[in-house]
């Protein structure tokens, strides 16, 4: 019997020291996540079932799968995710990352089929005007706590309201592209009497050069006449005329019969009536086509164009002068264009979503390198949300050198505005009225029929106070 009592408390002896041996090795574990560094870090309690942000934790030694989709982009684009995340892949031996390359057409089918099955990828991309209804419904996870803050500190200002909600973020930006950028020949200029080096600055001057550029088989101006693309591409010039866009804030009511949109519809009305412009559109706004043969002389279109320009238009590149969008007043501070683009988001229901921003961290958010391998791709038609980036592309021989892209980071994109996150019927609703009042209609009964359809959207939409945002 006395045998057994000093067995018994022998044990309890090696029994207390073992405890106490494994509450000092969990008190010193490691943290987490490395930030932006791109390496992946396990979970802070390795023996816990969930993290910290709700996921799964990996167990120790376990790699992590983590589903990325993407949108299919241009070829360049598609490989440039493949490359890097490959690289991420061989970085690290913890978290592999599976890529797939989805069809623009296909996303929103897919997408509801796996988010209703419970199969959604943990990281995907998202447009910006997206991002805060996703946020609200919890379609996408709050990256706050899962990214180093000095990601988001690289962010310039006007672009860090594109993916917060209510101070926290929920998506990281990889690319902007200024809706509105003005393209010009500069021969056809000289040949005018125009200065080829000095493009037209207010709304007014515009349409003058259009009428002295437009000649038998050449259109002075090219820019959107359609309700599809004027939908989007005036969002810009309406903050420029207005200083606010289509609804309140609180999406309680229209804002668009006033003076400031009868000026703009003036506008546009002016220059389809003038005849500097097409009947019909010789291509669609995205298309820089028209321009690049030699049939416009001057086309509004997106940053996108100087891609087309340089891959496809080779020959006239001398010839082509870029400039910002003519302002309503002469004043290039005000904005002319919104910032389109594309950004990173974790699923709300990632079960690793750790693991999943760490990858976002390494992708878009860590080595200015990989992203200036990206805007080398895209011939420099896109353009860095971050701070760091464009620094380090002042170093860079090839992106130093570019005056166009110098032209757009440093008198576009800082003054452009976010798009709009409100139902497209409404943009398409003033953009109706922009067409009409273009093919004739009188510009106050084309204001009043659109502010009538806005109205009476928000009243059987009940949208009125559901703005994301406020």
């Amino acid at each position: 019997m006395q045998k057994n009592r000093v067995r018994f408390k022998s044990w309890n002896v090696l029994f207390s020291a073992l405890l106490i041996l494994a509450l000092f090795v969990t008190g010193c574990g490691g943290s987490g996540s490395t930030g932006s560094s791109g390496s992946t870090a396990n979970s802070k309690n390795e023996s816990a079932t969930k993290d910290e942000s709700g996921g799964d934790a990996a167990k120790p030694g376990e790699k992590v799968t983590i589903e990325f989709w993407a949108q299919k982009f241009e070829e360049t684009t598609d490989a440039w995710f493949k490359k890097w995340v490959a690289e991420f892949n061989k970085s690290q031996s913890d978290v592999e990352v599976k890529l797939t390359i989805v069809p623009g057409d296909a996303w929103d089918q897919k997408m509801k089929a796996a988010q209703a099955a419970g199969k959604a990828p943990d990281v995907r991309t998202i447009n910006y005007g997206n991002v805060a209804n996703a946020a609200k419904t919890g379609q996408i996870h709050a990256l706050n706590d899962l990214m180093d803050a000095k990601a988001f500190d690289d962010l310039y200002d006007n672009m860090k309201d594109f993916v917060s909600v209510n101070g926290k973020y929920y998506a990281y930006p990889k690319l902007v592209e200024p809706s509105a950028v003005l393209f010009y020949r500069k021969d056809m200029f000289k040949e005018a009497g125009l200065d080829p080096e000095k493009a037209p600055t207010t709304w007014d001057e515009l349409l003058d050069a259009a009428q002295k550029l437009t000649k038998k088989g050449v259109f002075g101006l090219s820019i959107a006449q359609t309700a599809a693309d004027l939908g989007w591409s005036s969002w810009g010039l309406q903050y420029n005329a207005a200083g606010h866009l289509a609804v309140t804030d609180d999406w309680s009511k229209a804002d668009v019969n006033n003076d400031a949109y009868k000026s703009l519809l003036h506008f546009y009305q002016k220059a389809y009536q003038s005849g500097v412009m097409p009947k019909q559109a010789l291509a669609g706004y995205t298309d820089i086509k028209p321009f690049g043969e030699g049939k416009i002389a001057m086309q509004i279109c997106g940053s996108w164009a100087i891609g087309q320009l340089r891959n496809t238009y080779k020959d006239i590149l001398d010839k082509v002068g870029v400039a910002p969008m003519a302002s309503i007043d002469g004043d290039q501070t005000k904005p002319t264009a919104t910032l389109g683009g594309w950004s990173l988001a974790i699923d709300g229901k990632s079960k690793y979503p750790q693991q999943a921003a760490d990858f976002i961290s390494y992708l878009v958010a860590g080595d200015p390198n990989i992203m200036i391998d990206f805007f080398k791709t895209s011939q420099f038609s896109k353009f860095s949300p971050r701070k760091s980036v464009d620094e380090a592309m002042k170093s860079d021989p090839e992106a130093s050198q570019d005056a166009w892209r110098a032209l757009i980071s440093e008198k576009v994109i800082p003054y452009s505005q976010a798009e709009p996150v409100y139902p497209w019927d409404i943009s398409f609703a003033l953009a109706t009225a922009i067409e009409s009042a273009m093919k004739g209609t009188a510009v106050d009964k084309a204001l009043e029929k659109a502010d009538k359809d806005i109205n009476d959207f928000i009243t059987k939409s009940k949208l009125a106070g559901t703005n994301p945002k406020e």
